[in-house]
């Protein structure tokens, strides 16, 4: 619980400081007091161990401001996630480990950097083509380039210094691209959106997050799962069914630190656009006309802080399906591994793969990362195949309780592959698939062979039903 409770002092203080960080109107100075901020959490945090990412901050700067255009981004990839690597192998190599939020910060890093070299690259791609359309004057439509484009070709080595360690999401995320940071920095959003009521209606619910996390926790603690007791004298209905308090308590877990995390960017301003804007997680503004109303008082604007949230709580416990609630995860880091992994990849085929490994790279060097997050190309075949078999044409009451069976299906794949994630090393993830006899695996093998002569024999059936009424057409 010391972790924890250094998370909570931490995030707690740097809410508490975005009311008077707002206060700082002039960019510069708002630059070195959030930088100032931020340095001080992470030294605070990491010690000695800071120096890690000041080393990665130094060399991926300069692998973006020297390196060429058009594969900075892919040297600067290469770089972050393999000293990331690095960083969590120490203890293999016979030195202190660094403290575990010390990770969670490099984590975020990793993110921001190598998304900056992204963002680099794509205003770098889109001036080529902007001049190339200046050439063609048979163009019919030119692209433009914006402010934030301008910015980014001609970065300098403090910007980056910057928005790497504003304090505003370097403890925890959520990841912010820099054209977000820069917004925060020279746009007025923050003095116009309504900050406080934003993180109030935010903070009202993780009294209940935390209060079931510790109640759950305490009555069953995940500890119990690799105890001797757990697997001797406990029945199998037991053992299989402890994975749904275990990801329950995961769960209210992530809730209250991410909302914790959305809380500093609210109190802060960072994220804040208005609503018209179109703002989606991770990305921000979907519309380019936005910055048009920065200087428009003419109206009141309502505004949103759609770009800094992370998680949609009610929508992933009440949705039906598996995959719909993957969208409603993380969904800023989801942002960015669409954007940077999934669209970037060049193989249609393996995209989902890499992506998620990537992912499960990100999130450590634990086998049951792996186990989990790359778990889950394997059951969506097989929710996707039963939802178009069974769901898709149900209606009514029908419709009702096959949608109550997909949600217990839903949770029960997400806390059965999730206890990998808690469990961590191999040797505890399969001692305890094992005492299970590995039912989530084999349930799900014999589902997707149902599933696939269901669908077969429903085919055979639809054919045997167009060639008689073909018969009988002829006939008559």
């Amino acid at each position: 619980m010391k972790d924890d409770i250094i998370y909570l002092v931490l995030l707690g203080s740097c809410i508490g400081f975005g009311q008077f960080y707002r206060k700082f109107t002039d960019p510069e100075q708002r630059k070195l007091v959030g930088t100032g901020v931020g340095l001080l959490v992470v030294l605070s945090v990491s010690g000695f161990h800071m120096v890690h990412m000041l080393f990665c901050y130094l060399v991926s700067a300069l692998l973006i401001i020297y390196a060429s255009r058009k594969v900075c981004h892919l040297a600067c990839f290469g770089f972050m996630f393999g000293y990331l690597f690095f960083f969590r192998s120490l203890s293999f190599l016979g030195y202190d480990a660094p403290p575990g939020h010390t990770n969670m910060i490099q984590m975020i890093l990793t993110l921001k950097l190598v998304g900056l070299a992204f963002e680099v690259n794509n205003a770098h791609t889109k001036s080529k083509t902007v001049a190339d359309g200046q050439k063609d004057t048979a163009a019919v439509a030119q692209p433009s380039l914006t402010e934030a484009d301008r910015a980014l070709l001609k970065l300098s080595m403090l910007d980056i210094f910057h928005y790497s360690f504003n304090y505003v999401g370097v403890l925890t995320g959520p990841y912010i691209t820099f054209k977000t940071y820069r917004d925060a920095m020279y746009l007025p959003f923050s003095g116009k959106a309504d900050c406080i009521g934003a993180t109030v209606d935010k903070l009202k619910v993780i009294p209940l997050y935390a209060g079931l996390f510790l109640l759950v926790s305490y009555i069953w603690p995940l500890q119990y799962a690799t105890s001797a007791e757990f697997y001797e004298e406990r029945s199998f209905p037991y053992r299989l069914m402890y994975v749904w308090p275990t990801f329950f308590i995961f769960r209210m877990r992530i809730y209250t630190g991410i909302l914790l995390s959305e809380c500093v960017c609210t109190m802060a301003g960072v994220g804040a656009y208005p609503k018209l804007a179109g703002s989606k997680p991770g990305h921000g503004p979907s519309r380019d006309d936005y910055t048009t109303t920065a200087t428009d008082d003419s109206s009141p604007l309502e505004y949103d802080f759609e770009t800094v949230r992370n998680i949609d709580v009610i929508n992933t416990e009440r949705c039906w399906t598996f995959r719909e609630a993957m969208k409603y995860w993380n969904m800023c880091v989801q942002y960015w591994m669409a954007m940077y992994v999934y669209k970037r990849f060049p193989s249609k085929k393996y995209r989902t793969l890499v992506t998620l490994a990537v992912s499960a790279i990100w999130h450590g060097v634990y086998a049951g990362y792996y186990f989990c997050i790359c778990g889950a190309p394997f059951y969506l075949p097989i929710e996707d195949l039963y939802v178009k078999l069974f769901l898709k044409d149900a209606t009514g009451q029908k419709r009702t309780v096959l949608n109550v069976l997909c949600w217990i299906s839903k949770f029960f794949a997400f806390s059965y592959l999730g206890i990998a994630f808690l469990l961590l090393t191999v040797d505890k993830i399969w001692y305890y698939y094992s005492s299970v006899y590995h039912f989530g695996y084999v349930l799900w093998i014999v589902l997707y062979g149902a599933g696939v002569l269901i669908a077969k024999q429903r085919k055979a059936y639809a054919r045997r039903e167009a060639k008689v009424g073909q018969d009988g057409a002829k006939q008559d």
